[in-house]
């Protein structure tokens, strides 16, 4: 009796042979490899989706809050200190001010204009480029983890079949741990390849609203330099700002309003 009460049940001895540092070990260097690209993938994939964010903020924040501030100076060179020094938006005002002022020693308008175009449209490439820095990974991840996973997949499956081939038989302990190892990878690759997809693709909209924002922004710096300082973009009324608002005429006190019809003549 005190035999039975100290020996460990089936469900004890299953769950010490066929947990998942059990499968990991009987997979070998070959699945510890292989968890540990996901791993590496998985890291990856969190550290660029939490870095980006935080670089996206700070673009569209910074846009939000000096954008009024830079058009209300009384010129572009007073307008680019509102920006950050090391920001997108200062590096694209001082780019359009140097191409403006290399622009104003060419003879030709239409090659004056196109230099100008060219620089800031080279500009918001170079901006744009740095933002999608990293994207790329997270595009890679998310179409080769599930394959990654796959592969583990099959050596675990490969390794059960071996394991049947040598017994003669297919008894649960010849085969669980192997195939237990590539359910285990296949899990994990497709936990590693989701997130990754969605936060390229989160990534990606925030990165065409930016570029948007830039492209416009352009296109005002642009007709600004080439206008001498004399079209603006329309800009909302700063906050406080009392506008007149056109009021109703008034009558005398009294008076009352006539019709403009004539009177019917009298009888």
């Amino acid at each position: 009796m005190l035999i039975e009460i100290l020996a460990p049940t089936g469900a004890e001895v299953g769950a010490q042979q066929f947990g998942f540092m059990e499968a990991m070990e009987q997979g070998g260097p070959v699945a510890w490899s292989i968890l540990a690209i996901l791993v590496i993938q998985s890291v990856g994939s969190f550290y660029i989706l939490f870095t980006k964010i935080f670089e996206q903020n700070k673009v569209m924040k910074e846009y939000r809050t000096n954008r009024a501030a830079f058009w209300r100076a009384g010129s572009i060179k007073e307008g680019a200190t509102k920006f950050d020094k090391n920001s997108a938006w200062r590096q694209l005002v001082d780019d359009g001010i140097r191409a403006g002022d290399e622009s104003a020693k060419m003879h030709d308008s239409l090659e004056s204009h196109d230099w100008l175009h060219g620089t800031l449209a080279r500009s918001e490439s170079a901006i744009m480029a740095k933002l999608n820095g990293g994207l790329p990974f997270l595009a890679t991840v998310g179409a080769t983890a599930p394959f990654v996973g796959l592969l583990g997949t099959v050596i675990g499956i490969y390794r059960a079949l071996i394991n049947i081939g040598m017994s003669g038989s297919a008894s649960i302990d010849k085969v669980a741990g192997p195939v237990g190892e590539a359910l285990i990878m296949t899990a994990i690759g497709l936990l590693v390849a989701v997130p990754a997809v969605f936060a390229y693709n989160y990534l990606m909209s925030r990165n065409r609203k930016i570029q948007s924002m830039l492209s416009g922004f352009s296109t005002d710096l642009q007709a600004n330099i080439t206008s001498n300082g004399a079209v603006k973009p329309s800009l909302a009324p700063a906050a406080g700002s009392k506008t007149a608002a056109a009021k109703p005429a008034t009558t005398k006190a009294g008076a009352t309003a006539t019709s403009t019809t004539p009177n019917a003549p009298k009888a």
